[in-house]
């Protein structure tokens, strides 16, 4: 059954740009059956009100109904509505988006920090200064993989000698998160500097029995938590920007910020993205390729990346 058309006095058809808007999604991998029908019934209930342009007011009126629904309920139709204003502000800059907050949930995601070329140097410079020399190059090293290859921490620090091919330039990783066994294939830089690393800890140690690849100063296994630590105190002496929302930034935001820069890469270079995506998420080792779409809705500087790949779209099908 056709949707119904509802043109606002911008000259927007928004039933139209929710079908353009889910046409986009799907092409990438998402269903969106329910999300789908909750933004038809977004665009009748914004006719209904005979406002010029979609506003946080209208938008959160709509997502609280029923008004005797769970918080849980509401903060899902918000959560439908709030990506799809993003996009829209690519037409109509009026379009105004409310925070995730304005509806409270025990269960949601927090924005991730995206650390600025210029800020992951100053965290690496901040780690040349760790002492001693060697515990300086650890980390450097660590860091400078994690933000290359957006690994988790623990897959990181379980990394063993035997884990790399340094023939092939690949490392793998064994039983991961969800037991999940990929390989990832490194830029030849990278394992310079992974081999640059292995000789330095080989002249310190000597080749002993310890398997793992990062040691710490005695020679060890680097731990999780003392990595959590390091890095804290790397964040705080190397100067990055307070949080309001959030206590600090976090080694994993040097995940988030591999993935959003790999799809910034991508779209900046008028990559076909959809097809891209489900290798993107078997490089990260996500079990749910919805984890790895979340970033084109989760972050701001991906969302207006989208929303423009489908005005350029619009534009040429016109």
């Amino acid at each position: 059954m056709a949707a119904d058309r509802t043109m606002s006095s911008t000259g927007l058809d928004i039933a139209l740009m929710v079908d353009q808007y889910l046409r986009m999604r799907r092409g990438m991998g998402y269903t969106l059956h329910g999300q789908g029908q909750r933004l038809l019934d977004f665009a009748r209930f914004f006719q209904n009100t005979g406002a010029e342009h979609v506003s946080t007011a209208i938008i959160l009126d709509w997502a609280t109904l029923p008004s005797n629904a769970d918080r849980t309920w509401w903060y899902a139709r918000l959560g439908a509505v709030r990506p799809f204003a993003q996009f829209l502000q690519a037409f109509d800059a009026q379009t105004q988006v409310p925070e995730a907050s304005a509806i409270k949930d025990g269960d949601h995601r927090v924005r991730p920090f995206i650390f600025s070329e210029a800020e992951l140097a100053r965290l690496l410079a901040a780690a040349d200064k760790i002492q001693p020399a060697f515990r300086a190059l650890t980390y450097r090293t660590y860091i400078s993989l994690v933000a290359v290859t957006g690994m988790r921490r623990s897959e990181t620090t379980n990394l063993d000698r035997s884990d790399f091919d340094w023939e092939n330039g690949a490392l793998t990783i064994r039983e991961a998160k969800f037991h999940k066994t990929r390989r990832l294939p490194l830029h030849p830089s990278t394992i310079t500097a992974l081999d640059d690393y292995a000789h330095q800890r080989d002249r310190e140690f000597g080749t002993t029995e310890q398997p793992a690849f990062f040691l710490s100063s005695r020679g060890t296994r680097l731990s999780s938590s003392s990595v959590g630590q390091v890095f804290a105190g790397l964040v705080q002496v190397s100067g990055l920007p307070r949080l309001e929302t959030r206590h600090q930034q976090s080694l994993h935001d040097l995940r988030h910020t591999f993935a959003v820069r790999t799809l910034q890469g991508w779209y900046q270079s008028g990559a076909d993205v959809g097809p891209l995506l489900p290798l993107l998420s078997t490089y990260l080792g996500h079990q749910n390729p919805d984890a790895t779409y979340w970033y084109l809705s989760g972050t701001p500087e991906l969302m207006t990346l989208v929303s423009e790949r489908v005005r350029t779209y619009l534009q040429e099908e016109s």
